[in-house]
């Protein structure tokens, strides 16, 4: 029987331990405990767990230093669970490299499903997907080429690198800078607008409802995600 994933909770609040503690055992993980961002770091760094849930308010340092330390070591996933829940340090969070953010009180379904996305990303190589469908789409990522209900569908350049950058990503926050980067370069990161327009554009070819997307979802003034 394989082991189960280690979660690694890093948060000063004993009652979310003892929350979460019973959340993950009863969905397959398990919990690790830190009270401090010093612990958090060296439990990390001497026996690094499949993820980390990382609160930002800890007694002994601010949690955006302990993730910007730990990501020069740690690659597997950290999601942000904090009382914090104003877009500025949403952005930053997920800028310094966090695979997602939750405020707090956050709903323990949504908190599982986003850490199943995100282990799920990480777990898969670059390239291991050259093909990835959804809804009635499907994007080879090695022939540059996508598909809607076995028509190709006409895509502009900058189209289909935005549609790459989502997919590559699935489950996972991309900021509008981000994105912006990945796809116009660094003179273009505050053209939000622009990046807007061009998601509307995806929407209005691969989503039956693009008033109601399925898939290329908006975190109301962050970024997007993909959602297979």
């Amino acid at each position: 029987m394989p082991d189960m994933p280690r979660i690694l909770v890093v948060d000063d609040e004993p009652q979310i331990h003892r929350f979460l503690e019973r959340a993950l055992e009863a969905a397959g993980y398990t919990p690790l405990r830190a009270d401090t961002g010093k612990a958090g770091l060296e439990a990390l760094a001497t026996r690094p767990p499949d993820a980390m849930l990382l609160d930002l308010g800890l007694p002994d340092m601010d949690g955006a230093a302990v993730l910007a330390r730990a990501r020069l070591f740690f690659s597997r996933p950290i999601i942000v669970i904090s009382a914090r829940g104003d877009v500025a340090a949403r952005i930053k969070m997920l800028d310094l490299g966090a695979d997602d953010y939750l405020q707090k009180p956050f709903d323990i379904a949504e908190l599982l499903a986003r850490l199943r996305a995100a282990t799920r990303n990480r777990a898969e190589p670059s390239g291991a997907q050259p093909v990835i469908a959804f809804g009635d789409n499907e994007i080879d990522l090695t022939q540059g080429r996508v598909t809607r209900l076995g028509d190709e569908v006409h895509l502009t350049t900058h189209e289909y690198n935005l549609l790459s950058e989502l997919v590559r990503a699935p489950g996972r926050v991309l900021t509008h800078s981000q994105l912006l980067l990945a796809v116009w370069g660094p003179n273009d990161t505050e053209n939000v607008q622009y990046l807007r327009v061009f998601v509307q554009r995806l929407r209005k070819k691969l989503e039956t409802d693009p008033a109601r997307p399925r898939h290329i979802l908006t975190e109301t003034g962050v970024g997007y995600r993909f959602r297979p």
